[in-house]
Formats: C-alpha cells, sequence, structure tokens
C-alpha cells in the first residue's frame, strides 16, 4: 500500500477517534460487464466497460394515503424539538463524535467549498487588478458524451472537489476521475457502467463527496474515499488515491438504492446530488421524476455508515417510526412523498443534516396529499443524523402546487446580531425570498409575514392555503407582471404575447393553477434561486446570489381530455418542454411552458432582464448591487444568435464563487461565458468563451502556490447552451 495522499485530511480525522432545475433522473438495472479503473488512458479513449446490473427486485408497492384537506396554521414554522438516538442504533452511531474537517483554502474539499457551504475562498493571488491576465492553464476532457439515446440529455452540472495533489471529479454519466490538480493528467478513472435508459430527463452529476475515516491507519486503503451516488440509484465508495473500489463497504463497494422503494421503472428514480456526510454517516435523498403519478418512487431520506455501508436509518415522512430501520419485509417505504433532489448542508458539531424538500411526485394537484406531506413538502427539514429523528422544520410556501421545490443548498453562517453573532443558516427558495434561520431551532431571525393570496381559484380552493410565508429580511422578487411587460422581436410577437397575457389567470403572486385558461406563474420554478444556490463572503459580509427572473405560462388539463401516458423508458415527462406532464392519480394532467416562450420567435413573452446577479449585505438584508447577468451574443429570434455583446440578463443555472481578492467568478447565463465581477461594484473585470454553457458552479484553488479558477463547461439540453465534456482550469501567467 502506499501512504495516504492527503495527510492533513488524515491527520485531522485521527485526532478525533472516539461529513439539483430543472431535472430530474432515475435508475434502472441493467446487465453490464464488471466496472474498471483505468489510469491515464491515451488521448481520445473512450469510457471503459460497465458494471453488472443487480437483479430485479420488485417489491410489493403501497397505496398512497388519501389526506384531509385542513388549512395550515398561519405565522413562521420553525418548530424545534428535541431528538435522540434511534432503537436499534449502533453504538457506534449514536456515540459518534464529530470529526474536525477539511478546510476551503488550497483544497476545495466540499460541493459548496467548505463545510458551510458559503463558496467562499480565502485565496487571494487573483484580484481585480490582474484578473485581465488570466489565461488558461490547461483543458481536460471526460470522454463523456451523448450517444445513442442519450443524445439531447446531457446536462452534466459537474462540479468538482480538490483536495491534495488532485483533482475529483464525476461525468455526466458518473464515470469518476481522478486528474492532477497543476497540470490536469489524468491519475485514474473508474466507469460504474450507467446505462442511457436511466437517464430520467438529463444526466446530470453534479458532485461527489470525501470522507476520511478517522480509524483507519495512515496507509490503508480507502482511509480517505470518494462517495458518489448515480443515475441509477447506487452508492459507490471508492479509495480517493487508488479509484478502487472500497470492498468491504455494502456490496464490494457498491449500495443499490433501489431496496425497499418497489417497482423499478427507468427514468423515475435517481440521485444527482453529492451526498452530505456528518458524524460517519451518509446522508442522502433523490430525485423522482416529477409529473408522472401520485404512485411513484417515495422521497425516503437515508442515512448510512460511511465505513460498511450498512442503513444506519431511514426517514420516511410518511410512516417516520415504522421504517426508521427499513420497512418490514414484504413493505416498501411510503410511495410518492415530497424529495430531496438537490444538496443538504450538515453541521458536524450539532449533528444535524439541513434537507431543503421539493415536493409530492404530482407537483399540481395536491387534494389527494397526506397530512405529512402538507406538513414537509416544500420545507428545510433538521435531521439529527446520529438517530434519523427530526429536530425541526420550516416550511417555505403552504400546500405547494407550483413546483416551488428548495432548489439551493442552504449555507451555514455565523450571524451578526446585537454585536454578536448566532450560528445561522441561510435558505433561498425558487419564489425569491430569502430566509435566515437559527439553525440550532430552526426559528427565523426576521419576523416572517403572511402574505393573502389573491385567489384560491375554482380547482381545489378547499385545499389551498390563503396565506403564504415571506421573508422580510431579503426577497429576489420583482413586481407582479403587466401588461406593459410583454415583450416581442417585433409588434405582431408583442401582439401575440398580450393577447395571451390578457386571455390568462393572472392576479398576482401564488395565483393558482386553473383549467379554465392558461395561467401565469410568475417567477416560474426556476427562480428565483435554484440549485446553484448563493455564495457569501464571510469576510466582508456580503451573499452574492444569481437568479431568474421569467414567468411560466400553464394549464391544467383534465384528465378525460388528454392522452399522455406515463413515461416508462426514461423519456422526457413534458415538464418544462411545452409538452404533457400525465400526473396519473390526479383529476387534471398540466401543460407547462417554462419561461413562457412565444412560439413565434421562440423568445420570451416578457421583457428582459431574464436574469441577475446581486450582492446582499449579510447583516442587514439590503442591496449593495444588482446587475443583469449574460448578454446577447448566443440569443435571437427563432434561435439564431444575435452575436451582440450587449448585456441584456439571460435566464441562468448555476453558482458562484466569492474570493478574498475581491472577485465573484460565475459562468452559468446561456451566453456561454465565465466571467470575473468585482465584488465591490458589481462590474464584470474579464470574461472568456466556453465550449458550451457554464451551466455548473466554478471551484477555486492553489496547486504549487499557483492560484487555479476552475469550470466544467458541460452545457445544458434545457438550457439550450450546447454539450462538452471539457473540465477548464485558469491561472495567472508563471
Amino acid at each position: 500500500m502506499t501512504a495516504n495522499r492527503y495527510p492533513l485530511l488524515a491527520a485531522t480525522a485521527l485526532a478525533t477517534l472516539p461529513l439539483m432545475a430543472f431535472a430530474q433522473q432515475e435508475a434502472g438495472d441493467a446487465a453490464s460487464e464488471q466496472p474498471t479503473i483505468e489510469s491515464a488512458p491515451e488521448a481520445g479513449e473512450g469510457p471503459s466497460s460497465p458494471q453488472p446490473g443487480q437483479d430485479d427486485r420488485e417489491d410489493e408497492q403501497q397505496d398512497a394515503t388519501s389526506p384531509e384537506g385542513t388549512q395550515p396554521e398561519a405565522g413562521p414554522q420553525g418548530a424545534a424539538r428535541e431528538s435522540s438516538p434511534q432503537d436499534g442504533a449502533s453504538d457506534a452511531q449514536a456515540l459518534a463524535e464529530p470529526q474536525d474537517l477539511p478546510e476551503v483554502g488550497a483544497d476545495w474539499p466540499f460541493w459548496g467549498g467548505d463545510a458551510q457551504a458559503t463558496r467562499y475562498s480565502p485565496l487571494d493571488q487573483i484580484t481585480p487588478g490582474n484578473v485581465d491576465q488570466l489565461e488558461r492553464a490547461f483543458e481536460y476532457h471526460t470522454n463523456d458524451m451523448p450517444e445513442g439515446t442519450a443524445e439531447g440529455k446531457y446536462s452534466p452540472e459537474i462540479t468538482p472537489l480538490k483536495l491534495g495533489d488532485d483533482v475529483l471529479m464525476c461525468s455526466a454519466m458518473n464515470i469518476l476521475i481522478s486528474i492532477d490538480a497543476a497540470s490536469g493528467e489524468e491519475n485514474w478513472r473508474y466507469d460504474p457502467g450507467v446505462p442511457n435508459e436511466a437517464i430520467p430527463y438529463g444526466a446530470t452529476c453534479r458532485g461527489v463527496s470525501i470522507w476520511t475515516d478517522p480509524e483507519a491507519a495512515e496507509d490503508d486503503i480507502c482511509k480517505t474515499r470518494l462517495i458518489q451516488a448515480t443515475l441509477d440509484a447506487k452508492i459507490i465508495a471508492l479509495d480517493a488515491e487508488e479509484g478502487v473500489p472500497c470492498t468491504e463497504f455494502g456490496e464490494n463497494g457498491m449500495i443499490d438504492l433501489w431496496e425497499d422503494l418497489g417497482q423499478r421503472v427507468p427514468g423515475w428514480y435517481a440521485v444527482t446530488a453529492p451526498p452530505s456526510i456528518v458524524r460517519g454517516v451518509i446522508v442522502t435523498g433523490a430525485q423522482v421524476k416529477d409529473g408522472q403519478a401520485e404512485d411513484a418512487p417515495s422521497g425516503v431520506i437515508r442515512g448510512f455508515d460511511a465505513r460498511t455501508g450498512e442503513l444506519a436509518w431511514a426517514w420516511d415522512l410518511g410512516a417516520p417510526e415504522e421504517n426508521r430501520d427499513g420497512p418490514p419485509e414484504g413493505e416498501v417505504y411510503t410511495r410518492g412523498t415530497p424529495n430531496m433532489w438537490t444538496t443538504a448542508v450538515s453541521d458536524e458539531e450539532l449533528g444535524y443534516v439541513y434537507l431543503p424538500l421539493g415536493n409530492s411526485s404530482v407537483d399540481y394537484w395536491g387534494s389527494n396529499r397526506s397530512e405529512a406531506e402538507n406538513e414537509f413538502s416544500t420545507a428545510l427539514v433538521a435531521i439529527d443524523a446520529t438517530s434519523g429523528e427530526v429536530a425541526w422544520s420550516f416550511q417555505t410556501v403552504y400546500r405547494d402546487v407550483w413546483d416551488y421545490d428548495l432548489g439551493s443548498q442552504p449555507t451555514l453562517v455565523n450571524f451578526p446580531h446585537d454585536g454578536d453573532t448566532i450560528p445561522a443558516i441561510i435558505l433561498p427558495s425558487k419564489q425569491g425570498d430569502i430566509y435566515v434561520l437559527n439553525r440550532e431551532t430552526g426559528e427565523s431571525l426576521h419576523p416572517v409575514e403572511q402574505y393573502q393570496v389573491p385567489s384560491r381559484g375554482n380547482v381545489e380552493p378547499e385545499y389551498l392555503s390563503e396565506e403564504q410565508p415571506t421573508s422580510t429580511y431579503h426577497t429576489l422578487r420583482f413586481d407582479p407582471l403587466e401588461e406593459r411587460d410583454m415583450y416581442g422581436m417585433s409588434p405582431l410577437d408583442q401582439l401575440y404575447c398580450r393577447i395571451q397575457f390578457r386571455r390568462a389567470n393572472y392576479e398576482g403572486f401564488f395565483q393558482p393553477p386553473t383549467a379554465d385558461a392558461p395561467y401565469i406563474q410568475y417567477p416560474g420554478y426556476n427562480g428565483g434561486s435554484d440549485w446553484g444556490s448563493v455564495a457569501v463572503d464571510t469576510d466582508r459580509g456580503v451573499i452574492v446570489a444569481n437568479y431568474n427572473d421569467i414567468p411560466n405560462y400553464n394549464q391544467l388539463i383534465p384528465q378525460e381530455e388528454t392522452d399522455w401516458p406515463i413515461i416508462t423508458d426514461g423519456g422526457e415527462s413534458g415538464e418544462g418542454s411545452g409538452k404533457g406532464a400525465p400526473q396519473e392519480g390526479a383529476p387534471y394532467s398540466i401543460r407547462i411552458n417554462a419561461g413562457w416562450r412565444s412560439p413565434i420567435t421562440g423568445m420570451p413573452c416578457t421583457q428582459p432582464p431574464y436574469g441577475g446577479i446581486r450582492a446582499i449585505d449579510l447583516e442587514t438584508g439590503e442591496t449593495l448591487w444588482d446587475r443583469p447577468i449574460g448578454t446577447a451574443r448566443r440569443n435571437g429570434p427563432f434561435g439564431v444568435a444575435s452575436h451582440l455583446p450587449f448585456t441584456i440578463g439571460t435566464p441562468n443555472n448555476g453558482g458562484s464563487v466569492a474570493t478574498a481578492g475581491g472577485l465573484v467568478f460565475i459562468a452559468a447565463a446561456t451566453d456561454n461565458l465565465i466571467r470575473a465581477i468585482d465584488i465591490e461594484t458589481g462590474e464584470t473585470l474579464w470574461t472568456d468563451v466556453l465550449p458550451a454553457g457554464g451551466q455548473a458552479n466554478p471551484i477555486t484553488y492553489e496547486a504549487d502556490g499557483r492560484q487555479y479558477v476552475m469550470i466544467a463547461p458541460g452545457g445544458h439540453h434545457f438550457m439550450e447552451t450546447g454539450v462538452s465534456d471539457a473540465v477548464i482550469a485558469y491561472a495567472l501567467p508563471e
């Protein structure tokens, strides 16, 4: 065995002897060959051979529950309760001590940079004064490009990690890769053989996680582990240095997440976000394909022992006690419950993991939901990772029928308050509200106002809430739309959009879904904030938030008037594409026009800007500056690029990184540029053209005394920004 390549990480672990969209993705069981580990393949060599699938296991399905339709209580939703280790938890689990965690700086050891997910680096070699000299240091290619039925389905959204001398990453189809951080030379790759049919909406792997075993010897294999959850619903653990499976983890280094979920339907269940690891427990949720049926896989959250892969606990919100250790034989986790498709964050000291939950499997009809679904949908839920017990929850939408999932990873901060600080968590939302909560109790540090909705509509008025929570700390949301906000590239185009505005039901924020005519949902389900999340410069006390400002144009369609079969082969769900989502089990299907694009020119019906980036004072919540993000260079009517360099503010997806050098690095927009922004002024100081869309979060790290900025501009099929397998690192000239 070789010496551990990550001595700092190993040393901190030993010191503590007795831790997401647009799209969704799913898992299928495919027979294939043994996974392979390769060292530095020749240029152009493709992915290696795939892995054998597990035997199909078709569990008995559980009927969905039929909820009562009562009104939620008004007032702030943060409510604490004590948690304790579960019955049956292992002694090691119950008595788990906090580990020291690696720090951001020379490394980028977590998806959000540091354990607090601030996306802030103390590196300051690159500054506003020299950033215009930034150049490409190297470009690596994963050799993972769409083939066959994967064509038109790639949205990689990759954020690498940097640890020691290595950059660690996954590709769109979950190929795990290690490269040298200074040169880009490949160290190894591991291909788990994820089949194309596992792609539910887009081939996405936002990132991976690392964990160092505090009980392992310095030179033990798998002392430091690379943990990935895959599109075909597996958790894989590899030795981070050598890329070989950790054979004592699960079955030969793998856990099958399909276990106890019921029928396996390709495209309905997948993991695209990196797991959270806290107190030696790997915590993961999954994406459940939107818009198909009430009888869908469970949104259960599970915790696994990071050393052995054994189930530590399960939080099934429909049966939390009954299924804590997994369902009884012959039964499955509660079907169709709200899921966590995005990235969690955890507090190692408290032992809490914070889960940003989405909605139930049918987004736009709620009258059949259970009371547990009503309580936890679109809520931040704090779970005690040593027991699986709920500590507290904070709900951002009551009875959500707008698909306002919590898509952003929250951020942990010490929030300034009355000359002191409070351990807090920053929670962005798709509807634009940003909340700051006490992360020990879930209580909001600012008043939560109750917005009286203008209407509950005539589809299910008894189910919908008369009020909705809004933040008094900060919101990215703008004023309601008016007819004069309609836009067109020609008078005819603008006239069409104005007619459609008048035709639609729209009374403002939280306009309920309607079937008699289309309705306008503003903001749309892409935000506000989405999975790219916010960056927090903790030294300057500045939040950096990019956002979308664009509506959806939707309509409920009675089931008897549609013939939209549910997807059983990994195809598109219909949501966001202008097609129909069947919502089997509800009385209505749904037709969605995400971004409300005119069929005449393909341009949005509302006037730009469609997206921006904003700096917010952390302490006061006041806006420091706000700028549109994205130029018109790739945008234009009829899908023809205008090539105009003017900043118009485009739709964007992906987040930013802030540095001590006073810069914000971000791509995200549909103009396929990466840019450096002065955090003090909002001025763009540098740009570079990417080979495809930068719908991914950049990182920054140091190698051999040199600061690098890295991004994986894989493009995005929904954002129409092309496709690429490039990973690009920038640095100042040597």
